[in-house]
């Protein structure tokens, strides 16, 4: 007796929702199904207007967007869905950290917010500090993010 279809199915892959988990660490205050797009103000560097925008696979990646977005507010981490592909964000693969240990993206394309974190633990103030400090003194000798 050969198997029907639906015992076929029973041998493939089951469907789940959390294949992968993306977030935006960010000051902005948004709601579920909005959309992060690029083309308005970025929230770092001489806050141009945005040619990527960014995401990350890892929770920490997302503390640091949200703790180092400049603005008022606090911090927030949202889960997004990318609507288009995505790639290997240039400034903290290969040139700072080979491969892509953080898990960080970036799009020209909209991501979706598909919910909130609303309990983390920020990283100590000394430390958010030290890497503001940095991000300072980076500027001041001409480096900025990767946009090409």
């Amino acid at each position: 007796m050969e198997p029907t279809k639906s015992e076929n199915k029973s041998n493939e892959a089951p469907q789940t929702p959390f294949s992968q988990t993306y977030f935006h660490g960010t000051k902005a205050d948004l709601m579920i199904g909005d959309y992060i797009i690029t083309g308005i103000q970025s929230n770092y560097g001489q806050k141009k207007s945005a040619k990527y925008i960014y995401l990350t696979a890892t929770l920490d990646a997302a503390f640091w967007g949200a703790e180092l977005a400049l603005g008022e507010g606090r911090g927030r981490i949202y889960l997004v869905e990318p609507i288009g592909p995505i790639e290997d964000d240039p400034n903290l693969t290969d040139k700072k950290f080979p491969g892509n240990p953080t898990k960080s993206y970036r799009s020209k394309h909209p991501f979706k917010v598909v919910g909130e974190v609303t309990v983390w633990q920020a990283h100590p103030p000394e430390q958010v500090k030290a890497m503001k400090d940095g991000i300072e003194k980076a500027r001041q000798l001409g480096i900025e993010a990767i946009e090409d």
